[in-house]
């Protein structure tokens, strides 16, 4: 079978093109790196991309808001087409601006707001996956995940985080201590299709056994990153 193309959405001031594409490579996905500038000039590569992700950092040096200008330029250039590729049932993950990206899209529920400490944020978490959850990249993640975080606004702030519940799109919770004064302790959310993961932590800075900082003590390996990764490209391999 052959490796599922992705695209991996950059912008001014993104870092974290580079580690999703060996996320999504040691997945098995054939990603493919694309400015948000170019994108809205192509919008037809949408069309053979079987997975969509967005990368975290700091776009446009987050000087106007957190995500805001990388979702305008998404919004204005290929809104619609976002739209439809998500009703499309592929799969689509934003990581930290990424997240902020899609929520001020709409594509998920919920805004992402400063921590709630006022402090930028910048350590490993553990993260629970959430049993009762839609979510196609959490399915059958059996044990917490270990990755770092790196935000100033990671604050998940949402009206009714027990709809969010009862609707399974609470994929990810901090089980370590909440580094940001999320509501309901949420680290990551999913669109009612179940197809959408949006989440602040970046577990694509854990894909392989040495990353881990306890690597040379106790390794990792049970709660590591990839699984995600590996979970959205296995489903792409079946559109």
């Amino acid at each position: 079978m052959s490796a599922p193309p992705a695209l991996v959405i950059a912008g001014p001031g993104t870092n974290r093109d580079r580690d999703l594409v060996l996320a999504l490579e040691l997945a098995g996905a054939d990603p493919t790196v694309v400015l948000a500038t170019e994108l809205a000039e192509n919008p037809d590569l949408l069309d053979d991309a079987r997975l969509l992700a967005i990368a975290g950092g700091f776009s446009y040096g987050d000087s106007l808001g957190a995500g805001r200008m990388l979702a305008l330029d998404l919004n204005v250039g290929v809104g619609e087409r976002l739209r439809e590729y998500v009703a499309s049932g592929r799969p689509v993950i934003g990581i930290c601006n990424g997240f902020q990206v899609l929520t001020r899209t709409k594509l998920l529920p919920g805004a992402l707001g400063h921590n709630s400490h006022g402090r930028f944020e910048c350590r490993w978490v553990v993260l629970e996956p959430v049993r009762t959850s839609r979510c196609l990249w959490t399915k059958g993640v059996e044990h917490p995940i270990h990755c770092p975080i790196a935000h100033g606004e990671g604050r998940y702030v949402h009206p009714d985080p027990v709809s969010l519940a009862e609707a399974g799109q609470i994929a990810l919770t901090y089980r370590s201590t909440n580094p940001n004064g999320s509501i309901a302790d949420i680290a990551g959310v999913c669109n009612a299709q179940g197809n959408v993961l949006g989440l602040m932590p970046h577990p694509e800075n854990f894909i392989v056994e040495r990353q881990h900082p306890a690597y040379r003590r106790s390794g990792g390996a049970d709660h590591i990153g990839l699984r995600l990764f590996q979970n959205g490209v296995a489903a792409a391999a079946e559109m």
